[in-house]
């Protein structure tokens, strides 16, 4: 299907602009992207404060009250899906880092959302795996291993209610999904991915061109 491009192109200075409008930046989560990325040269897998703003409004807008993340780096997006739950709501983050996600815990503390949070370090699907089969969770994200990714759709998908929501995070890799003569794994594996979400008649699905592409799914 031929569409014409409505999208305009995000230079520095556009993306400068949406970074200072785009979202209610608190002062709180400034100095967790700064101590980001002054500490540590992976600064890039940060969640940008963009989506995760996102992130947490999509949660209070569905009433999400359990909520699960698959990958949490230095914890940008748990704080803000946290910070949109309840206070009896729960959110369960699964990450192979304990280095990363000391500093996601003090920021989840100094927030006052360290209490509905769980944290599991080690192998994501082991974690997954170890769930009961049963619907739970309200809304997901998924920002981890790329390779994983259609296997960790499954098993979250499982466990998600109906009209729960699935985030993905990197379904257009920098572009390089949409260039066939780009053949790594990574890309491989989300192109993978896209195809079949497309395909899916279980969920509904729109994908963003939002920083380095988001991936929305409603469960039917």
């Amino acid at each position: 299907m031929k569409l014409r491009n409505k999208s305009i192109v995000i230079t520095p200075e556009i993306y400068g602009y949406i970074v200072e409008h785009g979202h209610n930046l608190d002062p709180l989560i400034a100095e967790l992207i700064e101590e980001t990325q002054r500490t540590t040269d992976r600064a890039s897998l940060q969640t940008p404060p963009e989506q995760a703003t996102l992130m947490g409004m999509l949660a209070r807008a569905i009433g999400a009250r359990e909520a699960i993340e698959v990958g949490t780096f230095t914890g940008l997006s748990a704080l803000c899906v946290a910070r949109a739950l309840p206070a009896n709501g729960h959110l369960l983050c699964l990450d192979i880092s304990a280095e990363w996600t000391a500093m996601a815990r003090r920021y989840w503390d100094r927030a006052g959302v360290g209490h509905k949070i769980t944290l599991r370090l080690g192998p994501a699907l082991d974690s997954l795996r170890a769930l009961p089969p049963v619907e739970r969770f309200d809304s997901a994200y998924i920002d981890a291993d790329k390779g994983n990714y259609r296997t960790y759709y499954e098993e979250v998908l499982m466990r998600t209610r109906t009209n729960g929501l699935i985030l993905f995070d990197n379904v257009l890799w920098h572009g390089e999904v949409a260039n066939p003569r780009i053949r790594d794994p990574e890309v491989l594996a989300l192109r993978d991915l896209n195809d079949a979400l497309a395909a899916d008649r279980r969920v509904e699905v729109v994908m963003l061109p939002m920083d380095d592409g988001l991936t929305i799914v409603r469960k039917k």
